[in-house]
Parts: C-alpha cells; structure tokens; sequence
C-alpha cells in the first residue's frame, strides 16, 4: 500500500500517497466532519461516520467503489473490516454488508441468511472473512482454501471441520491464509491452508501438542500460537513463521527450550513473543523480523511487566488497575433492601465489568 489517511480531532480525513486511496478529492466533502475510523484494503479505504453511514474511496474494485450497497451503507453500520481486497460492515442489527472482489470476500451471497442477524464480530485474512454469531457459531466466506469454507486444504487434507464450529466458539484469529477458533470448551478449531495455520496437526510443539484446555490463541502472518490453562504454550502453521517453536531453519529460531509460566502471548509478523510469570520473555520465529531476541537477552530475562502491539497500537499490561476513589451521588440516609443506591468507583485506567458470573459485589 502506497497510501496513508488519518482522522483528525475534529473528525476530517486527510489522505495523501501514491495508488488507491491517496487522492479522496471525490468524496472530500463527506470527509469534512464526523469520521469516527477508517479502515483499508490493499488499495482502498472506507471510513466510518458518527451517524453510522460508510464513505468509500481508492481503488473501485477492491472495495473504493461501495454504490452496489451505497443504502445498505447509508446508516446503522457499527464497525468494519477487510481483507486484502474487500470490505465487510458489521451493522447495529447484526447483519453484514460486503463489497470489493468477490473472491476475497466482497460476494457473501452463498451465506447471506447466516449474516442476516446475529453477528457478533468479524475478521478478515487476506483473502477470507469469518463472522463469529451470538449463538457461537462461526460463518466463513471469500477464498475457500484460504479460510472461506470450514476445510482444512493443502497437505493432501481436504477435511470439513464445520461441524465442530456450529456452537461453542468464544475467539477468532487469523493468519495470512487460515483461521482458528478458541471454544468455551478450551479447544481449538482451525482451518484454511494446513501449510501456514489452518490445520492444528502442523505443529511439532515439544511432544505431542494437546489442543484442549487452551485458554487464549494469537494468529501471526502465516501461524497461531496459544497459551494453556497451565501456562504451556502450543504452536502450529509454518516453519520459518513462528509455527515450530521447537524448531530452527534457515533465518528462523526456536525457542530456548519448553514453554511455561506464560502469562501473556503477542504475535508478530513471523514471530511470536511470550512473556512469562517470572518476567521473562522468550521469542522465535523469524530472526530478522523479532524473532532473534539474543542482543537484549539480558534485558528481557526479567522485569518485563508488558507488551507493546506494533500493529494495533495496544498494550498489553500485566499491572492490575487500582481503586482510585469510591463515591456516591446518593443522598445520607437509611435504604432498605431492594432501594437503589448510585455508587462511582473510579479506577486507575479502563476497567471491563463482567455480569457472567452474577452482579458484581461490593467487598
């Protein structure tokens, strides 16, 4: 991609480079005000509105031209995605809109009734979408042996594994040309190409990787990598992309021996990085892109509290929040049981509250 657009405080879009994307003199005024996001293809962009309505420009193909579902567009979209070459919106009601080349994802009319309603949450690889419905069921479109049907390909595989991802499905990651699921169950789904991730048994993790009691999972460029209820770390996908942590070969490294104590897992662009319960981090996968961690082995043997996401701009920090101040805007007086009583707790950064396991407490 030869192009940039950044979104301003004031909610205007500025773009500027070479190819698709660049020049967005012809939707200039719609990007006056009230962007909210943009999100890109290849060779296209398409921003997100505050009044929930999408505009689109770059290359018409691969998703800069959206007027075959411009009022699908015009309002009640909450979030999009992509892959290389095609656009998927995520409307308020849970129904997927998608435009760009067909066969990366731009046609979803053979799973149109499945993306009706229900859609929690999308993700795109390079050539594929997969929905993940309220129900925990997973829908998959775009290329099929790259993720855009239930089949693991490639390998002399040509395995369905749709049965196993109509319920139960909790996380969906991706790599280049492959997904995998995480379920409730601790299990892991994936599929796609076998080569780089889309088969789990593509993996020569130290003795015979056991893909139950998982209890998060990470996709890299071209392979996955989870950690377990135990703190033991599971890998697969493509030798040279961090899929063999136990492995080495030409500009890859593995890793200094079995993985425990992981606490936390991020994924590169051929590596993958665990930071582990002593402080430690431990690294493999391409050496020219991370995966070779030996000039600062001594830096990272202990101390390390977090992670900092090149691609997302997240970060990940293993320091618990803290009680700032607790306070009530609840006049002084006697309540009885069943009375509602405002209370703030103020906390040293964001906080998620859970309902799952009943209303919260007050301790």
């Amino acid at each position: 991609p030869g192009a940039f657009a950044a979104v301003k405080d004031d909610g205007s879009v500025i773009t500027w480079g070479l190819g698709g994307g660049g020049d967005s003199s012809s939707v200039a005024s719609d990007l006056a005000s009230g962007v909210r996001e943009i999100s890109r293809t290849r060779h296209a962009f398409a921003a997100l509105k505050d009044d929930g309505s999408v505009v689109t420009w770059g290359g018409s193909s691969q998703g800069g031209d959206s007027s075959a579902v411009a009022s699908d567009l015009a309002s009640g979209v909450s979030k999009i995605f992509s892959t290389n070459s095609a656009f998927a919106a995520l409307k308020d009601d849970g129904s997927v809109v998608t435009w760009g080349v067909d066969g990366h994802g731009g046609d979803s009319s053979s799973v149109s009734s499945s993306l009706s309603s229900g859609v929690r949450h999308i993700v795109g690889n390079h050539y594929a979408f997969s929905a993940l419905k309220d129900d925990g069921s997973v829908v998959s479109w775009g290329a099929w042996d790259e993720g855009g049907t239930h089949v693991v390909y490639g390998g002399g595989l040509n395995v369905d594994v749709s049965s196993e991802l109509t319920s139960g499905v909790v996380k969906i990651v991706a790599a280049t040309s492959a997904f995998a699921a995480l379920k409730e169950d601790g299990t892991v789904v994936a599929w796609g190409d076998s080569y780089y991730g889309g088969s789990t048994s593509n993996s020569s993790s130290w003795g015979a990787p056991n893909f139950t009691e998982v209890r998060d999972i990470v996709g890299g460029a071209s392979a996955f990598a989870g950690i377990k209820d135990d703190g033991t770390v599971i890998a697969w996908g493509g030798l040279r992309t961090g899929g063999h942590p136990s492995q080495s070969g030409s500009g890859c490294l593995s890793a200094s021996g079995p993985l425990t104590g992981a606490t936390q897992i991020i994924a590169g662009n051929n590596t993958f990085a665990v930071l582990k319960d002593d402080g430690s981090v431990v690294t493999w996968g391409s050496g020219s892109s991370g995966g070779d961690s030996s000039s600062v082995s001594s830096e990272i043997s202990s101390g390390v509290v977090g992670f900092a996401n090149a691609f997302t701009n997240d970060v990940y920090d293993s320091t618990a929040p803290t009680v700032q101040s607790v306070s009530s805007s609840t006049a002084d007086g006697t309540y009885r049981a069943g009375d509602t009583i405002t209370i703030n707790v103020v906390f040293s950064e964001a906080v998620t509250v859970t309902t799952t396991g009943g209303t919260p407490q007050l301790t």
